[in-house]
């Protein structure tokens, strides 16, 4: 791999290695001309112990990760991925559940995409030891796509448009409710606009109000943003093509402003083509990276956490990518293709998934 300063200041190293050897505590974003050592993040294969395809993958600290995948299947570490446990939800065995996004060890909820009564929310308090099926899609022609919250009780769940209108959900209360929001708060939608239910990040929420939605499968691919936890919702054509297959994959933002989307063609994976853009105004207008762009079709965005440089990671089935100036400009690291990854609210980790069963943890070697 190339051992390039601005690499080593990202201290991304993007080794598909298993790590072995006792590792001090490092921050990610080590100084300028920092040696690669021990304490360098690195990829560990872990073993899931399942077989099934993961898009779905929650982060919460160094210990605590959870993914979920096809047939239901949901598995939980709280050992850093030391062991994976399978806590799957029976009832959704004939399911594929594209998101999950957990607080704790013991609170998660998973979402199923599908037409019809497929879309369906689940929540568990107990490590995933019983689900409560807390929504299932009354409307044949809604698919659910992907979530985020603002926190445990609040949070979003959005399904592809019906007819011209939005159709998004929103629960105050840990999911006892979730009620669609007003047709009247959002913009119309696009012909066949929707969300690309490839990794359950189309989603991104930010302190206790913002919000954004990154849509695709139309004439533009755009963001609606809401400033008021939902309550009115206005609309940015970006600059990434769009297309039937093509559109917006992923948005995150790491503060109110400043944000980033990703995506291209799921049908063209290796083709990159204006298929990242910046925000820093909180959405309102979307630049190209003034630097070179990702390196393929990307499936996920994700900020890692307290980067001096405002260090980001973009990956999909082919790569990965990552930044290190604020989406500014884009690096191809050398890691193998993910669907999904997560990095950890508390401490220094990350988790990322993929095709039969494939967890990997991006962090310093643990002892």
């Amino acid at each position: 791999m190339r051992n390039s300063p601005l690499l080593l200041a990202a201290v991304l190293v993007l080794l598909p290695v298993r790590a072995t050897m006792s590792a001090a505590p490092v921050r990610f974003g080590a100084p300028r001309g920092a040696s690669l050592s021990l304490r360098t993040p690195q990829w560990a294969v872990q073993n899931s112990g399942v077989s099934a395809r993961f898009r779905g993958v929650s982060a919460v600290s160094e210990d605590v990760a959870w993914a979920s995948g096809t047939n239901g299947t949901v598995v939980r570490t709280i050992d850093g991925g030391a062991t994976w446990k399978s806590v799957s939800i029976a009832e959704a065995a004939d399911l594929d559940l594209r998101d999950i996004d957990a607080f704790d060890a013991e609170v998660a909820y998973a979402l199923s995409i599908g037409s019809g009564d497929a879309s369906r929310i689940f929540k568990t308090t107990d490590g995933g030891n019983t689900w409560e099926t807390q929504f299932v899609n009354p409307e044949p022609q809604g698919f659910f796509d992907a979530m985020s919250f603002w926190g445990a009780e609040r949070g979003l769940a959005v399904s592809d448009s019906i007819d011209g209108e939005f159709y998004v959900l929103r629960t105050e209360n840990g999911g006892r409710n979730w009620q669609r929001i007003p047709v009247a708060a959002f913009p119309p939608a696009l012909p066949g606009e929707g969300y690309f239910a490839a990794s359950g990040t189309n989603v991104s929420t930010w302190g206790m109000r913002h919000a954004w939605l990154g849509t695709g499968a139309a004439s533009q691919a755009r963001v609606l943003r809401s400033t008021d936890r939902g309550r009115s919702w206005e609309v940015a054509v970006t600059p990434l093509p769009a297309g039937p297959s093509t559109g917006i994959f992923s948005i995150a933002f790491r503060d109110a402003n400043n944000g980033v989307i990703v995506g291209g063609d799921y049908e063209a994976e290796d083709e990159a083509v204006d298929n990242v853009a910046v925000t820093h105004d909180g959405g309102r207008n979307w630049s190209l990276p003034r630097g070179p762009g990702l390196s393929g079709y990307r499936s996920a965005v994700a900020m890692v956490p307290e980067s001096p440089t405002h260090t980001w990671m973009a990956v999909g089935p082919s790569g990965a990518d990552y930044s290190i100036n604020d989406g500014t400009s884009w690096m191809a690291g050398e890691a193998s293709g993910f669907h999904s990854i997560s990095f950890a609210t508390i401490g220094i980790a990350a988790w990322a998934v993929g095709d039969d069963g494939k967890i990997e943890r991006l962090g310093p070697p643990r002892r």
